[in-house]
């Protein structure tokens, strides 16, 4: 699990060095919106930490997948390739990007490299990595964590999505119409 960890490590010191190239905001979302999509994110990633006590007892600390090298090496792969692609649209989105959600000064619509595929491949990327994390550990705590992740984004995904409504108008409604949210051509 220690390959996992240092996966999600890996992913933080990108976005830490990445954000120091950002763009000032012009506009951004409320504090309570924020609040509250802070506070489901880091539930699921509390409860999926390996160390996280509270999460391995009872019925959240039941298998749901064997424990074995071959599910673990699978997890492996999945976080790792959840991570490269939220690692590759965070420097797509280059100034743009901002941990809140914004509009920044001189904003731009993004719609190449992993943007053409999903409208949200940080979030894409951010739930392949999780989703495979989840699979290494197998236990259903995993599950949880997985829902209050996808929740979170979900909500910040939709905030985000009326900021750009707003900002880009008719050309971010055709790119809606054109490209799924999260899961290429499903979702």
């Amino acid at each position: 699990m220690r390959v996992i960890e240092g996966i999600w490590i890996a992913l933080g010191c990108v976005w830490l060095i990445a954000a120091a190239g950002s763009k000032t905001a012009a506009r951004r979302q409320s504090a309570g919106s924020r609040i509250g999509q802070v506070a489901i994110l880091l539930f699921g990633f509390w409860s999926l930490a390996l160390g996280s006590q509270w999460a391995r007892r009872g019925i959240l600390a039941g298998r749901f997948l064997p424990e074995s090298r071959g599910t673990i090496l699978a997890g492996i792969v999945v976080t790792a390739a959840g991570a490269g692609i939220a690692i590759w649209a965070r420097l797509i989105l280059g100034s743009n990007w901002s941990g809140t959600v914004t509009v920044k000064q001189d904003h731009e619509l993004i719609r190449s490299g992993p943007y053409r595929f999903v409208r949200h491949p940080i979030y894409s990327g951010l739930l392949l990595g999780v989703l495979g994390t989840v699979i290494a550990i197998g236990e259903i705590r995993g599950l949880l964590s997985l829902a209050a992740v996808f929740a979170g984004l979900w909500w910040k995904s939709r905030t985000e999505e009326g900021f750009m409504m707003e900002q880009f108008g008719e050309r971010y409604a055709q790119y809606r119409r054109e490209v799924k949210a999260l899961i290429p051509f499903v979702f």
